[in-house]
């Protein structure tokens, strides 16, 4: 019985609200506005959704009078009829009472009435208003939500669309601007710097004129708001082929930790033709002056930018030169790798001591780098020093070692062999070896060649090389070659390739029916055996009976 009590009693109660809500009676404003301060809940909602319902402006002042005491629930019903309070809001944002203003602009913010933009100027523009410096602080804070919004996905939900919302809003800053002078309110300037995009005319107009009123003003906010959107404007001038010289000389100028991660991030590994046009036009970063406290900071991706960024510009190069110094020696390794690479512009005693530093680096990206400058610069025993890293440890520094041993190429090596002198071969050869991967294989494929002077040549260059170990099975081959003068050569190369494989084919050689092979044959295998008692190697019993048949 209770709950059927309690259960007409709510129906009454919404019955109530809705015919108040419908009325044309004048009466029923008081009744839901006495209403708002009821401490049923039900009562209190109801009679909020009642004076939305009636657009009445005395019922849209008295809610908002009310609204910094109604709470999150107050909020959601109002949100709920978004624009229902348009006008109430825009009297109070304008009005004198302090506590309707709060309210209001604490709604502008909350409902995210962008439409009240021009409202918030008018107000914060005004002297005598006692809320103008509350308006211009919510003009700010909408312009950033605003901002916000254009910054993610679009919610399809909100049938504004954010690009529109922003051209109106920026006209209307546009227009503030243009009276800066007058009123001079900051925050005004710094909302214009949020929302505008670096086509700007306006903007355009300001940054090319150092006399324009509202100059000062601008560049102070590019040079120290930490507001993403006006970082974001700034970076953007980077693209711009048309950047005015004052956003590329604030930008360069701006030494705040987070900026300077942002355009270093911008710049990326490699910066675009544009934006290394703009910074041609840079001749002062100041944070890369110094005690390097903000380079210091950056992790391994921005110090490599940061190289980028100054090796684009047009610093001098005494300064540019001491930035590569301390990356150097004191950077994370994507920033001593990228100056390993840029000191390559730098020449001089202090360079070159500074590279033959770098060859100590743990790192082998460094090193390499630095290895392919050795020549270039002339540093003595330079070539000594290359030739001992073809033995690096580390396969990037082996290839950069034997890039700068152009000379000693393989093909060169094989098309001019010839005509060196024997020592020659020799000592070139051994170096050819060392620096050339592929020479191995590559004499491999060339003892395989049908033209028997080529063939011939092969045997000759492992020798010089002294390859034969190396080229062991090919060799042997070449014992059963078709040309009797091949044979002989292979036999007379592989008296110093002692194995079993290589004995049991020369005692096979020595039947050999040209008697130049059988010779060869015999003379290798003396020399074999001969080695063998010098170095106290055991002689097999073959080998025994073969070297006491040796003349």
């Amino acid at each position: 019985m209770p709950s059927q009590v309690s259960q007409n009693k709510q129906f009454g109660i919404e019955r109530t609200l809705s015919v108040l809500a419908e009325t044309k009676n004048e009466a029923a404003l008081p009744v839901l506005i006495s209403a708002l301060d009821s401490s049923d809940m039900t009562i209190q909602e109801g009679a909020i959704r009642a004076l939305l319902a009636r657009r009445s402006p005395i019922g849209q002042r008295e809610l908002l009078s009310r609204l910094h005491r109604g709470g999150e629930r107050w909020r959601q019903i109002i949100g709920e009829g978004r624009g229902q309070l348009t006008q109430a809001l825009r009297d109070a944002v304008l009005g004198a009472d302090a506590q309707m203003c709060a309210n209001a602009c604490d709604a502008v913010l909350w409902f995210r009435e962008y439409d009240l933009m021009q409202s918030l100027i008018t107000a914060a523009e005004d002297e005598a208003n006692e809320n103008s410096t509350l308006a211009a602080k919510t003009l700010l804070s909408l312009a950033d939500l605003l901002y916000e919004q254009l910054s993610s996905p679009r919610d399809y939900n909100d049938r504004r669309d954010p690009q529109l919302v922003r051209a109106h809003v920026v006209s209307s800053l546009e227009n503030s601007i243009r009276r800066f002078n007058r009123h001079g309110r900051s925050e005004i300037m710094i909302a214009f710097l949020t929302l505008a995009e670096r086509d700007n005319a306006v903007l355009k107009q300001i940054l090319i004129d150092p006399l324009h009123p509202v100059y000062l003003a601008v560049v102070d906010g590019l040079l120290h708001q930490e507001r993403s959107g006006v970082m974001r404007m700034l970076l953007s001038f980077l693209d711009d082929p048309h950047a005015p010289s004052t956003a590329m000389g604030v930008l360069a100028r701006r030494s705040d930790q987070k900026f300077v991660q942002h355009v270093l991030r911008k710049i990326g590994y490699e910066p675009s033709a544009v934006a290394r046009a703009n910074l041609k036009r840079v001749e002062n970063i100041p944070w890369l002056r110094g005690r390097f406290e903000v380079l210091d900071a950056l992790d391994d991706a921005c110090q490599h930018s940061a190289v980028k960024m100054l090796m684009a510009s047009n610093v001098k190069r005494t300064d540019a030169f001491k930035v590569i110094e301390h990356l150097l020696t004191k950077g994370k390794p994507g920033g001593r790798r990228m100056a390993s690479e840029a000191i390559a512009h730098f020449h001089g005693a202090l360079a070159n001591t500074l590279v033959l530093k770098a060859l100590e680096d743990e790192d082998p990206c460094v090193q390499a780098a630095v290895v392919s400058q050795l020549r270039a610069r002339g540093i003595p025993e330079a070539l000594t020093r290359l030739i001992a890293l073809v033995d690096s440890p580390h396969q990037i520094v082996r290839e950069a070692a034997a890039g700068s041993l152009s000379e000693f190429d393989y093909d060169r090596y094989l098309s001019a062999f010839e005509l060196l002198a024997e020592d020659v071969r020799k000592s070139t050869g051994l170096l050819v070896k060392k620096v050339n991967s592929h020479a191995i294989p590559s004499l491999r494929e060339e003892m395989k060649n049908h033209s028997r002077t080529r063939r011939l040549r092969a045997i000759a260059v492992a020798c010089a090389m002294d390859a034969v170990a190396q080229l062991e099975v090919p060799i042997l081959a070449l014992l059963v070659d078709e040309d009797h003068l091949v044979r002989a050569e292979a036999a007379k190369a592989l008296a110093v390739c002692d194995t079993p494989a290589v004995r049991q084919a020369l005692r096979e050689a020595m039947r050999d029916r040209a008697l130049i092979v059988q010779e060869t044959a015999e003379r290798s295998l003396q020399e074999l055996a001969q080695r063998a008692t010098r170095s106290h190697t055991p002689l097999t019993a073959a080998d025994a009976r073969t070297a006491e048949a040796l003349p």
